[in-house]
């Protein structure tokens, strides 16, 4: 140990720059510190530990660099002599550091590449913000408020389909209830025809009052169920047959106007004249006739019911108000 601390205080820097551990720093450090007398006041320089002194005696030892120490040992002593009052420090080499100018530049690349990192990041962050809030109210007016709109148009247009339907439905079985009724008066009107016929063989055989009132009855209750299968045609929009029938009913009433001189049935007349003159071309007009005259013969009254003036747009034809079925039973 004595060795040690002898090269310790006696060793240049340089020399003690050749030990693995001992840098220049370290080496001025110690110069600084002589004298030592104890590993302890070694123990106490920055950078020396007991692995580091151990490695320096190992290498004093293979090294014989005692010898080389004590050879300079005298010279380091006497010029230290003089000064012993007040010994003198070396100063310690500075090592090479970079400059102030390198090191705020360093600083302030570092400063800039964080600020462009930052900003990029609110960039990004801005156009995720930008298109949600001018994103999705586009979306919502292209796609969802037009699926939410067709959506309520499906429903709309169901719930219409779902009515038309149930008029559909309605409208067939009313015309499946005309249907019906004119298949029913059809077979009144040859029954009537049969009984008339029957009835006029036995007027020209035994011509009495009876015979022949019961003859004009018939005759008035075929005329009336005519009429009442005109209308139901006109209610079918079947205008051909409409004035087939209401031609048949005139006809019957002229014959029955001829036997009888009555003046309700005069005024019957003109108005199937009226709605002979209609048909086919005015069907809602010659409905109004028609039911004039059917009134003026069921109350034997003419109907306060002014006739509407043909117009080439009415083509609805208008449904019978009232379906009579007139029978007679000879």
């Amino acid at each position: 140990m004595e060795k040690l601390l002898r090269f310790l205080n006696s060793a240049d820097p340089n020399l003690l720059t050749t030990i693995p551990g001992i840098t220049r720093q370290l080496a001025d450090d110690l110069v600084a510190a002589r004298p030592f007398d104890s590993v302890e006041s070694l123990l106490k320089i920055k950078g020396m530990n007991k692995k580091l002194i151990s490695r320096i005696e190992s290498t004093l030892e293979a090294n014989q660099l005692e010898e080389q120490a004590s050879a300079i040992a005298p010279i380091e002593e006497e010029a230290q002599l003089p000064e012993k009052s007040q010994p003198v420090k070396e100063t310690p080499a500075v090592e090479d550091k970079p400059s102030f100018g390198s090191r705020a530049g360093a600083a302030l690349r570092s400063f800039v590449r964080a600020l462009f990192k930052l900003i990029a990041i609110l960039i990004i962050l801005g156009a995720i913000g930008a298109a949600l809030y001018f994103g999705l109210p586009v979306l919502r007016d292209r796609y969802i408020v037009p699926v939410e709109q067709n959506s309520v148009r499906v429903d709309q247009l169901e719930n219409e389909v779902a009515d038309l339907k149930s008029q559909l439905t309605e409208v067939n079985s009313r015309l499946d209830s005309i249907d019906s009724s004119i298949e029913a008066h059809t077979a009144s009107i040859q029954k009537l025809e049969e009984i008339q016929t029957t009835l006029e063989n036995q007027l020209e055989a035994n011509n009495t009052e009876t015979l022949n009132k019961l003859n004009q009855e018939v005759m008035m209750t075929r005329a009336l169920d005519t009429l009442a299968r005109a209308r139901l045609y006109l209610a079918q929009s079947n205008f051909g047959l409409a004035k087939a029938d209401v031609q048949s009913a005139r006809d019957l009433l002229v014959e029955l106007q001829s036997q009888t001189s009555d003046e309700t049935l005069t005024q019957a007349i003109s108005r199937l004249d009226m709605a002979l003159g209609n048909l086919p071309d005015f069907p809602v007009v010659a409905s109004g006739d028609l039911e004039i005259a059917w009134q003026i013969l069921m109350t034997g009254n003419v109907a306060p019911t002014a006739t509407p003036e043909p117009s080439p747009t009415a083509t609805t034809t208008a449904e019978p108000t009232l379906e009579v079925t007139a029978t007679a039973t000879p």
